[in-house]
């Protein structure tokens, strides 16, 4: 862009402000691009800030040129595209680094710190959390001071006193952006919830491999928050199903829909309850369909639906926080009676795989005739005195995974376990299914709620015995009773740094907050925006409604701001003040200040009124005028001297 001659260069300090800013906004928006990105947008921002330090020059167009070509070429091979969240925070990132490449004059650093706001905002995309939200209303102070830095007259300050300015001006519009957000009217989707979203992150799969659950184990995220009616359910009880899961080719397990395996349509599981319990369920975006719920559901929520095998499925994925109720049986008789195209399917094992199983299996039933009871206690005899080991970091298993497992490793976790016993009572002629989700939580007593995170995903098995119907088998217990009373934590092979007791506790308390935020803030949604002002007596709530109390509250601001503003103008600054004192002094002895009349023709004209105080006045009127004029800023200890003289100044009165 072409620098027009007229306009005035950016001094140092403006242009080191500008850099912070963009700078702040690399930061926000480095935890979701690539870290070569960001890094090599760290080098440019440094380079250009000691390249205009060292020499004051402007970088070259063919530099320039370059890096925008080399910017557009990075995103595309990327993302492939330079659309959606991602790619496109990641231009607008770098395109605004390298803003700072043309930026000589006051209007560039203008346009530079509109378009960082816009990045700033561009980060809330991301994460709309307490702590993020904190840290981008922060980047807005070094944007504030810059402009501040951009009028005339500013005298230099260090870096904090420039910010301080900034945060006084952020305090003072903290009453009107609450006003504007309980009124705004509430979309009835955030702008956050759009597709490819990076907050609708995948915690549970639809399928599962043993081995599949590392990464998912070791990941802290909460899942979900729990609030009973009543009491919580007893650890061991608190199992969540997601997934139930039929199809097994000898590696993998696979949730599929079974009426199009047999072409026959299925109906809901009965289910005979002996204890049921309410609960409220705040889910993360998962990007899926599926809604856990405490072991088996009753009824499905709005805008969802039961399967056959009860799984809570919604008609659109969760892409967003989400909150249902839901009824569920902790203590119950699931499918009595077993039909027997179901029977087939819990029953189907791929040919040619795990040949020691099926043995094993085989001698069991003969040992153990039509008892299926005592072939489920036999396995988990097996599991839990044959030597196997719980652990997240197991052995690579082959081609005859369960064989290499039963016989060979013995270590693994909750996809191990429950795979492998599946397998074993299926070839045994018991049938059996696996069942993902979560099991415990930690019970947080501050916010009265269960805190489920990624890390208590869980995989058991379901087996169909006479006259109790589908029974939970859960042969992790087995090898490391721990992982059903104690949680997820507590079965790993040595607590993580996070797990230390301080620190626990320390966290979630911390997630009590970060739950009100998310309650009371990002879940702000538009039943709560009636609610809110019900208690008023405001029951039409409107946009038209919404729109007039706005108007009013912003015109409330407006007039207060105005009249503060006002009342602050009318206040003299310390050295009119002390020069004011001086011509009332003068006027009592006769000597009037004219209209029109400047301070130094005023004092002189004083001082050859009273020749006895010639030169007192003289002394008086070159501090004035060296307070007013030789310093951007009246020096404090001057102007105290010259207050100090205005006041002890006794004029004697004029004798005409």
């Amino acid at each position: 862009m072409k620098r027009r001659t007229d306009e005035p260069t950016l001094d140092r300090r403006a242009f080191d402000l500008l850099c912070l800013t963009m700078a702040c906004v690399l930061g926000v928006h480095a935890p979701h691009q690539p870290w070569w990105l960001v890094a090599a947008l760290a080098l440019v921002l440094g380079l250009r800030w000691w390249q205009r330090r060292r020499h004051g020059t402007r970088p070259p167009l063919l530099l320039k040129l370059p890096l925008l070509a080399l910017l557009a070429v990075a995103v595309v091979f990327t993302y492939g595209t330079i659309f959606g969240q991602q790619p496109g925070s990641a231009l607008a990132v770098g395109l605004l680094v390298l803003k700072l490449l043309e930026s000589e004059t006051p209007r560039d650093a203008r346009v530079g710190i509109s378009f960082a706001c816009f990045g700033l905002m561009a980060a809330l995309l991301f994460d709309q959390g307490l702590v993020a939200t904190f840290v981008v209303a922060l980047g807005l102070l070094p944007a504030l001071a810059t402009l501040r830095a951009l009028e005339p007259a500013q005298a230099p300050a260090s870096l904090p006193r420039a910010l301080l300015p900034g945060l006084a001006l952020l305090a003072a519009a903290v009453p009107l952006a609450l006003l504007a957000f309980a009124l705004v009217p509430r979309l009835s989707s955030p702008l956050w919830g759009t597709a490819n979203s990076p907050q609708a992150r995948t915690g549970l799969s639809d399928r599962m491999s043993p081995g599949n659950f590392t990464e998912l184990l070791t990941d802290d995220r909460p899942a979900m928050r729990v609030s009973f009616d009543g009491p919580p359910p007893a650890p061991e009880l608190r199992y969540f199903r997601a997934y139930v899961m039929w199809l097994y080719d000898g590696r993998t397990w696979e949730h599929a829909d079974l009426r199009r395996a047999d072409g026959q349509r299925r109906l809901l599981e009965t289910l005979e309850s002996r204890g049921t319990s309410r609960y409220q369920v705040d889910l993360e975006p998962t990007n899926r369909g599926i809604l856990p719920a405490l072991d088996v559901p009753l009824e499905a929520p709005a805008d969802a639906r039961l399967s056959p095998d009860r799984e809570v499925i919604s008609d659109k994925p969760v892409r967003e926080l989400l909150r249902y109720t839901l009824d569920s049986a902790i203590r119950y008789h699931l499918q009595p009676e077993l039909p027997e195209a179901a029977r087939r399917f819990a029953l189907r094992l791929p040919q040619g795989f795990n040949p020691r199983t099926h043995a094993l299996a085989t001698q069991w039933r003969e040992r153990h005739g039509s008892d299926d009871q005592a072939i489920v206690d036999a396995a988990l005899a097996l599991f839990h005195d044959g030597g196997f080991r719980y652990t997240l970091a197991p052995a690579p298993l082959g081609r005859d995974a369960v064989d290499d497992f039963l016989f060979g490793t013995r270590e693994g976790f909750c996809e191990h376990y429950a795979s492998s016993f599946t397998v074993l009572m299926r070839a045994a002629g018991v049938p059996s299914r696996v069942v993902t989700g979560y099991q415990g939580g930690y019970w947080n007593s501050l916010g009265n709620y269960l805190l489920v995170r990624q890390s208590d995903a869980h995989a058991w098995s379901e087996v169909w015995l006479e006259g109790r119907g589908w029974v939970r088998i859960d042969p992790t217990a087995a090898v490391r009773p721990e992982r059903v009373s104690l949680g997820a934590a507590a079965a790993g092979d040595q607590p993580g740094w996070a797990e230390t007791s301080w620190l626990a506790s320390l966290r979630n308390r911390w997630d009590v907050v970060n739950h009100w935020w998310t309650q009371g803030v990002i879940g702000f949604d538009a039943l709560r925006q009636r609610g809110l002002l019900t208690p008023f007596g405001i029951r039409d709530t409107g946009t038209a409604m919404l729109g007039m109390l706005l108007a009013i509250g912003t015109s409330l601001f407006v007039a207060i701001g105005t009249g503060w503003a006002l009342w602050r103008r009318e206040r003299p600054e310390p050295l009119r003040k002390a020069l004011r004192r001086l011509e009332a002094r003068l006027a009592r002895a006769g000597i009037t200040r004219r209209r029109g009349e400047g301070p130094q023709h005023y004092l002189r004209r004083a001082a050859r009124a009273l020749p006895a105080q010639r030169g007192e006045l003289e002394r008086l009127m070159n501090r004035y005028l060296e307070l007013r004029y030789a310093h951007d800023e009246p020096v404090p200890e001057l102007l105290r001297e010259f207050q100090r003289a205005v006041r002890e100044f006794r004029p004697r009165r004029v004798v005409k």
